[in-house]
């Protein structure tokens, strides 16, 4: 069942105002695993980060942390300082509704935090994609596909960023075209991406949003990959011609090690 989000805003100001930024409320399909980002201001930087399950913060029971080693084959957390996100992965939920709190550990005072909500579904979710983590090229557009089954308005956001609510829209200076052709489907197409469009981001239909992180890099150029091609060829045709001779009794295997090492085919 979705949690309202006017009663997520209450818990909000109940718990006060925070330094930390995600999505408030995922829709999991049971079993599959979910990663969520949190935003932190640049001076959290070299503060330890960690989640923590429960309703309220004084509750809450710590799950993983960034300074504890990552033993967990339940969750999984990372932290990326250059763009103050750090990241947590729960590869399946424990109960079918659930809270958590993203965290960032202060030696003096409260820790600053924020709090997300997780409900499992045993059919298709409320909101989802096919893919939290795609790729694009420089110059080349790309898009998205949010899949839902929720009513409310459609939106396509950037983390700590701006979102789009129309059908086109700028979101750092990507050209940004929601498309809503096709049933149960909003359809994000980025256009001329560059460096900058990197980055997290997240559908929004209604109470429910679904993060997708998009890394955007060079496209490989057709000499490259014919390169690329040609050398494991070679190599491969080295490697069969050792053996033939090895077979034929000419050189040693040694031999053949030897000289394979030194050149650093493989």
């Amino acid at each position: 069942m979705a949690v309202p989000l006017r009663i997520l805003l209450i818990l909000a100001l109940i718990t006060g105002i925070h330094s930390i930024k995600t999505v408030r409320q995922v829709s999991v399909k049971a079993g599959a695993p979910v990663t969520i980002p949190c935003l932190y201001e640049a001076k959290y930087r070299n503060n330890v980060k960690y989640l923590c399950k429960g309703y309220t913060w004084a509750s809450c029971s710590y799950e993983i942390k960034t300074n504890t080693p990552q033993n967990s084959q339940k969750y999984s957390i990372s932290d990326d300082k250059t763009q103050t996100i750090f990241t947590v992965t729960i590869q399946e939920l424990a109960d079918k509704n659930t809270f958590y709190w993203c965290f960032v550990e202060l030696e003096l005072g409260a820790d600053v935090g924020e709090q997300f909500y997780l409900s499992e579904t045993a059919g298709p979710p409320s909101l989802y994609v096919d893919n939290q983590e795609v790729t694009g090229f420089i110059e080349e557009n790309i898009t998205i596909n949010c899949n839902y089954n929720s009513s409310g308005e459609m939106k396509w956001c950037k983390m700590g960023s701006n979102c789009v609510t129309n059908q086109s829209g700028l979101i750092d200076g990507t050209r940004v075209t929601l498309n809503t052709s096709i049933n149960n489907v909003f359809s994000v197409t980025l256009s001329e991406l560059r460096q900058e469009s990197s980055g997290w981001y997240y559908c929004v239909k209604g109470d429910f949003q679904m993060p997708v992180h998009l890394t955007v890099t060079e496209k490989p150029t057709v000499a490259s990959v014919h390169l690329k091609s040609f050398m494991i060829r070679l190599s491969l045709l080295i490697l069969f011609g050792f053996v033939v001779l090895v077979v034929l009794g000419t050189l040693s295997k040694s031999e053949v090690y030897m000289y394979l090492c030194s050149t650093s085919v493989f």
